[in-house]
């Protein structure tokens, strides 16, 4: 994208020169003298003047914005804590289109009980005077879904569309009754008290929790041990046994003892989505997703969304903890805006195992689908590139990956292809296919070599020829983001000097084998790195593996056709391997090869008229596969 120079700049970096050296607010403002941003700094002439320099490393938004600024005002603050609680008042005031505007728009969601006999429970948007009970409201739709997905799994209830007692013994039951997450009742052998009950003991759990509700089956069931009822404390042992069992995995209810706020994000396209799960009495109550266009994830944009997210709250809005998967650029300045609005300490942390860890990945899930409504994605395909992103220690997840492969039958039809997936789905109007033409030997780092400087080659020739949006015509022009060697340590540093001789910086790994040709680490120039089977970044890099490995090897198999059959023309006298190119080049089929006359293949391949019958009469005799 092209982003035109602010013809303003030199004014700006005159008035800049001047400006003092203490902590305030600047106010970025537009032609018609409208604000369209507002930012704090330490130092005010530093943070100005690093928007106007003359050749910024500006992020897409900024560059827009730094576009669009006539002129700034500011305000000296006595500190940088005071120009926090400044710039915060000032944004929510003004609402400048430049700076995270947290919208989050949301309806009341319910949980609803229907009524008797056989209730089942579900999430409902509207209350209806349908006979049924409704819990809520609750703000989140997620947090109701998530609840009753959870109780009827524990509980056992049914979830499908037969309706009771209509459907008794009508039809088998479904594969939930067979994995044991449902009680069967499509049999005709559950009663309606017994039913009933199991109802009642999953809104207990809905409206007080696991332990209290573990507690009185606890109860329960020793009072039927007590009467020697040992088919009822059988049951209830049972239902206690699948709450803890549930429990252990679901992260619902009693998932963490202190209050708490989960933050998690993901980034695609150059769009951050942050998802926050809201822990309130051991319960998760709330659920909130934000997206934030043209920005990249970054410590500094951490610390804007926490700074606008919770600028608002105080008291007991305000959790004791909060999970991070990285800390803000300003955390000490956070940190003490939390304690101020809570009127106690707020703890930030980054958990690295356990319960906290899992809520915290579960977070993360949340937000990359939220963002995959947008990115056109599924949020597994952006896990995976997150994933990959922090197992390669790079910046940001990588929205373009190229990787090459090499092919051959010993030393003929020596190949490569090039494969680009494109936000983890391949992007075939890219792909590429390279003839090896200086070695003539199987030597697959040198082959390797050759290819990848022809591509560098291609990319300083088409960077620069741009269509009206700014995007290079040719997909050579276009900057990889990762390039994936089907190769080991030894291709990646065969391949590394090349890099750094041509200024083609870009990151540059290599894909690893197992001795049954699976994927099974990531080469580096300094060694292997694992990558865990479990990973969605795991099973992207196996894609592109067998994806490249399929693409080089399929073009190296229809090469070597060619020139097998390129070969059988060189047995007739006066037709060399360039006539016979020639010939299959123009015909291009071996069928419109074999449907030319004798005096075509004459005029194509520059013979005489006996030639030409001859090598009329060894095509027709030769195979059309």
């Amino acid at each position: 994208m092209i982003i035109p120079e602010n013809p303003r700049l030199p004014y700006l970096q005159q008035k800049t020169a001047a400006l003092t050296a203490e902590p305030g607010v600047y106010i970025m403002k537009n032609r018609q003298g409208k604000i369209i941003y507002i930012g704090k700094a330490k130092n005010l002439r530093n943070r100005v003047t690093s928007y106007f320099r003359d050749h910024p490393d500006h992020t897409v938004k900024t560059a827009k914005m730094v576009s669009q600024v006539h002129d700034y005002d500011f305000i000296v603050t006595a500190s940088e804590y005071e120009a926090l609680i400044l710039e915060c008042s000032l944004i929510k005031q003004h609402k400048p289109p430049y700076n995270i505007l947290l919208k989050d728009d949301k309806g009341y969601h319910y949980i609803k009980i229907s009524k008797p006999p056989y209730a089942r429970i579900t999430a409902e948007l509207h209350i209806t005077d349908d006979g049924g009970t409704y819990l809520g409201p609750y703000m989140s739709g997620f947090t109701a879904r998530q609840t009753v997905s959870a109780v009827n799994r524990m509980f056992r209830l049914p979830t499908c569309r037969r309706q009771f007692p209509e459907s008794f013994r009508k039809a088998r039951p479904c594969l939930n009754y067979h994995i044991g997450q449902c009680m069967g009742v499509c049999r005709g052998t559950v009663s309606e008290e017994a039913y009933a009950e199991a109802v009642a003991d999953a809104v207990r759990f809905i409206r007080n929790g696991g332990d209290s509700t573990v507690s009185v089956l606890e109860q329960r069931m020793t009072a039927a041990a007590d009467r020697l009822d040992f088919e009822e404390a059988a049951r209830l042992r049972d239902r206690i046994a699948a709450i803890r069992k549930a429990g252990e995995k679901q992260d619902i209810m009693d998932a963490v003892r202190t209050d708490t706020d989960v933050i998690g994000t993901a980034e695609a396209n150059g769009e951050t989505a942050v998802s926050v799960l809201i822990y309130r009495g051991g319960r998760l109550c709330d659920q909130h997703s934000f997206t934030v266009p043209d920005e990249v994830l970054s410590e500094q944009l951490l610390s804007d969304f926490l700074m606008q997210y919770y600028s608002a709250k105080s008291g007991e809005d305000l959790p004791r903890v909060i999970l991070l998967e990285r800390l803000p650029e300003e955390l000490e300045l956070i940190r003490a805006l939390l304690a101020e609005r809570a009127g106690r300490s707020v703890s930030l942390e980054l958990p690295e195992r356990g319960t906290r860890r899992r809520l915290l990945l579960k977070a993360k899930q949340n937000a990359a689908e939220k963002l995959s409504l947008s990115a056109g994605r599924t949020g597994r395909e952006l896990q995976a590139l997150e994933e990959l992103a922090k197992v390669l220690g790079l910046s940001r997840p990588p929205a373009r990956i190229e990787s090459y492969d090499i092919s051959n039958l010993s030393s003929a039809a020596m190949v490569a292809g090039m494969v680009v997936f494109e936000n983890g789905r391949p992007l075939k109007a890219a792909y590429r296919r390279f003839s090896v033409k200086e070695q003539h030997g199987q030597d697959d780092y040198a082959s390797m070599q050759e290819v990848i400087r022809r591509r560098i080659e291609e990319y300083y020739k088409c960077r620069d020829d741009l269509d009206e949006n700014g995007v290079p015509k040719n997909q050579f022009g276009i900057l990889p983001d990762l390039v994936l060697l089907d190769g080991g340590r030894t291709h990646v540093l065969a391949i590394a000097p090349i890099f750094a001789e041509t200024g083609f910086s870009v990151p540059l790994f290599g894909m690893v084998k197992d001795e049954k040709h699976r994927t099974r680490a990531i080469a580096a120039g300094g060694g292997e790195i694992a990558v865990k089977e479990s990973m969605a970044a795991f099973h992207l890099l196996t894609r592109i593996q067998d994806e490249v490995h399929r693409f080089a090897i399929t073009y190296m198999k229809t090469k070597h056709k060619k020139q097998s059959y390129a070969l059988s023309l060189t047995e007739v006298p006066g037709i060399g391997e360039k006539k016979a190119q020639k010939l299959l080049l123009t015909f291009k089929t071996r069928a419109a090869l074999k449907g030319a006359t004798a005096e075509q293949l004459a005029k194509t391949a520059g013979v005489n008229a006996g030639t030409a019958q001859k090598l009329y009469a060894l095509i027709q005799e030769l195979p059309d596969g």
